[in-house]
């Protein structure tokens, strides 16, 4: 009698985790691509040449943190001003909304940084490696000196662009021609060091290295973009009724007689694809929304002689119903889009106005907890404030101050007219007077008001309160 209890059955280790796949895209030419590429010349010529853009003997665009000061072209934002960024979020965050509504992730496709780095590195890489299968057989080659040579050139040169775009990064938080005498000469700071490095090795990682995988399994974007999807959504897709059953056939062929449909099944739609999916298998989170299945796509089309369009932009109910361009249109701007762009119009509009109608004066007034309401000469009650002027724009001015809300209230301590410099700020000791006999003891509500002496128009009122003593 055998003592061995039942067979266990074979276990398999199964990795949770995919090895990931090398991705070659290959080269496309189209009207897509050259709007992918016109937009990466622009935005990087606004990344790189903005931060060397002089106005007013200063930086055009630069947040110095350290003074605690905002620069954008005329305009001066201080920390009291952080309800513009507010504002400037939600502006982003709505124009998200709308444009993905709209026509899905055309922001990932274009403009997105991870998309305009990869685009700009893949550019390097065909430059230097040459284009798909050149790439494919030098990485599948045995290391030698020619390999070697090749890869340090690709790496040098993506380094560099790494480091530029690491060093013009900081160049928005410090002055950057003095950071570039600084770099030059060896004495930068810590943490301008240490950002430039930073910044300069995450583009080196995501766009030579990580690329798709980032738009993948790291941007947030990629898992929440359903939600704003719906059925008139613009995506790219395929057009299975026209295109199956798929099949390789001469241009001469007779599609009738094969039993196929437009695809010829040559692959080049996932060959041009930068996150290396199939489009024809539907639509799919990895798809970033560039268009280059749609060019690599029509130049076949037009090589066989068929129409363009197998894969194009449309609408999930586009696609189901037949509809033509002009329906797509006048199917997207339903409800949903027409609220996002309302309230998009309406915030930046009030943004607008309240950023015209901005009074570059700022007052606070505190008073002086060291020095309570005293008695002095002449039957008069004094209290002392300290009162911080500040001028947010860059012209000076010339300061009067005043004070109402009591019988006989002066103004001492303070040599009138306050200059004040352009961007400055002031902290002033302030007393105010008052007869004794002006108002029954107690605490009384009065205003400080402080007045540009050339534009009257502008100037501010400031409570504050003024204590007679019993």
């Amino acid at each position: 009698m055998s003592l061995a209890g039942p067979a266990l059955p074979s276990t398999e280790e199964v990795s949770l985790y995919e090895i990931r796949r090398k991705i070659y895209p290959r080269a496309v030419t189209g009207s897509f691509a050259t709007a992918r590429v016109a937009l990466v010349i622009a935005t990087q010529l606004v990344f790189y040449g903005l931060p060397w853009l002089q106005w007013n003997g200063r930086q055009a665009v630069l947040f110095d943190l350290a003074s605690r000061k905002f620069y954008v072209l005329g305009l001066v934002f201080w920390p009291q001003d952080v309800i513009y960024l507010s504002v400037l979020l939600i502006l982003a965050a709505l124009s998200l909304f709308l444009f993905t509504a709209i026509a899905g992730r055309v922001w990932c496709g274009y403009a997105c940084p991870q998309t305009v780095y990869t685009e700009i590195f893949l550019w390097v890489e065909r430059k230097i490696e040459g284009d798909r299968l050149a790439r494919i057989r030098l990485d599948a080659a045995p290391w030698s000196l020619e390999k070697f040579v090749i890869k340090a050139l690709k790496h040098t040169a993506w380094f560099t662009i790494a480091l530029w775009t690491g060093y013009t990064f900081v160049g928005y938080f410090t002055p950057i021609e003095s950071l570039g005498v600084r770099a030059i000469t060896w004495d930068l700071g810590g943490w301008e060091a240490f950002w430039i490095l930073f910044y300069g090795f995450a583009t080196y990682g995501n766009a030579g290295w990580m690329r798709e995988q980032v738009c993948k399994y790291m941007c947030p974007y990629a898992r929440f973009q359903s939600v704003m999807f719906d059925k008139d959504t613009l995506v790219i897709a395929y057009d299975g009724a026209r295109g199956e059953a798929r099949g390789a056939r001469s241009r001469t062929a007779d599609r009738a007689k094969l039993g196929v449909g437009d695809c010829i099944d040559c692959k080049i739609c996932v060959q041009v694809c930068p996150t290396g999916i199939d489009i024809r298998n539907g639509l799919q989170y990895e798809c970033i929304g560039c268009a280059a299945c749609v060019d690599g796509c029509d130049q076949v089309m037009d090589k066989m002689g068929y129409p363009r369009g197998l894969i194009r932009y449309t609408s999930q109910n586009g696609l189901a119903k037949g509809y033509d361009r002009h329906m797509l249109w006048r199917r997207a701007l339903r409800p949903r889009s027409i609220l996002y762009g309302a309230l998009l119009l309406a915030i930046a509009t009030a943004g607008a106005v309240a950023l015209a109608l901005k009074n570059p004066l700022k007052v606070d007034v505190m008073r002086d907890r060291g020095a309570l309401a005293r008695e002095v000469a002449g039957e008069r009650i004094e209290n002392v404030y300290r009162l911080q002027l500040m001028n947010t724009d860059e012209s000076p001015r010339s300061l009067r101050i005043e004070a109402a809300g009591l019988p006989g209230l002066t103004v001492l301590g303070v040599d009138q007219p306050v200059a004040m410099a352009p961007g400055g700020s002031r902290l002033l000791p302030l007393r105010l007077q008052a007869p004794q006999a002006a108002s029954a003891a107690g605490s009384h509500v009065i205003e400080i008001i402080v007045t540009d002496q050339a534009d009257p128009a502008i100037n501010r009122h400031e409570k504050a309160t003024f204590i007679l003593p019993r």
